[in-house]
């Protein structure tokens, strides 16, 4: 939790701070004019989508957009508020609520290194909330004076994003009708003395968002915004699956024999051989990461109206 109160104070600081600016106007339009600080309320429809070890796309798994696969984007939204500086530089805290989900079974009928994540045959999916303070710097106003060009600002400003978040997050599947937690399982023997280097995974996580976007001003009390947004993770259990499979016989020791059933029945789904203890599940040198595609609408707070 004191990573949520770091990234809420850093930004009331920020936006109070801001009231403090010169408050002198500049020009916008023929009706209007710019306050130093605009702020913004607003609300965003997104696609999610994630990069795991569990399914991806043809090949050999990858970092980034190759191993993409856009059938597994999800509906979410976010709310947000936000100030900006003479439409070069602004922060924005938003919240952001979705779900991401991968599926070994899409890469059915694939005949190259893709054909042993599809015989793996495991599946999850997980809801996610987030809470992240992210800077935005809009390069054609930092380096262009558009007044003393004596020309109209473009109604249209790409920016550069990135900042800090605290995200939740619970991967889960199915046996047969029942939905079933995945981390109380273990089935990687997170915590178990004879895996000491496989540490239980935490639900809440700090990651590092990062992007690109663009802002369309509808007309001078409202903008039109259009983002990618990618979310560096620290983890590799997004989707409970990063190293190899483990003796079952720990599950009988570890946990009760619901969950010691349900974990014997999940680790290993295998469609053809069997693993064994050293057998590769997942891939541990890469964290997983998941993105969003955004859509936001917002309200301008700041422009005076001239008077006539």
């Amino acid at each position: 939790m004191k990573k949520v109160y770091f990234i809420i104070s850093l930004s009331v600081v920020m936006l109070t701070a801001s009231k403090n600016a010169a408050a002198q106007y500049y020009f916008f339009d023929g009706t209007y004019f710019d306050n130093p600080l605009l702020y913004e309320a607003g609300i965003s429809v997104n696609g999610m989508n994630c990069l795991t070890d569990i399914g991806g796309k043809h090949g050999v798994g990858t970092k980034f957009l190759k191993d993409l696969n856009l059938g597994f984007t999800h509906l979410s939204a976010g709310i947000f508020a936000s100030v900006t500086y003479r439409n070069e530089v602004g922060l924005r805290l938003e919240g952001t609520f979705g779900k991401v989900s991968a599926h070994d079974e899409i890469l059915l009928g694939l005949n190259d290194e893709a054909k042993n994540r599809y015989n793996r045959n495991l599946a999850f999916s997980s809801r996610i909330s987030e809470l992240a303070a992210i800077f935005e710097v809009h390069p054609l106003f930092i380096f262009i004076d558009w007044a003393a060009r004596d020309k109209p600002a473009p109604r249209i400003s790409p920016y550069f994003l990135a900042g800090i978040g605290y995200f939740s997050f619970n991967p889960q599947t199915k046996i047969g009708n029942r939905t079933i937690d995945l981390r109380p399982l273990h089935t990687e023997g997170e915590g178990f003395p004879e895996y000491p280097d496989r540490k239980e995974y935490s639900l809440n996580q700090v990651n590092i968002p990062m992007g690109f976007g663009a802002k369309y001003e509808l007309n001078p009390l409202m903008n039109l915004r259009a983002e990618v947004l990618y979310r560096k993770t620290f983890t590799d259990y997004l989707d409970d699956l990063s190293t190899t499979y483990i003796d079952p016989a720990l599950f009988d020791r570890y946990l009760t024999p619901q969950k010691a059933m349900d974990a014997r029945s999940l680790y290993d789904k295998q469609l053809v051989g069997v693993a064994g203890i050293d057998g590769k599940r997942g891939t541990s040198t890469n964290n997983d990461g998941y993105l969003s595609f955004n859509l936001k609408v917002s309200v301008i707070i700041g422009r005076e109206r001239m008077k006539k």
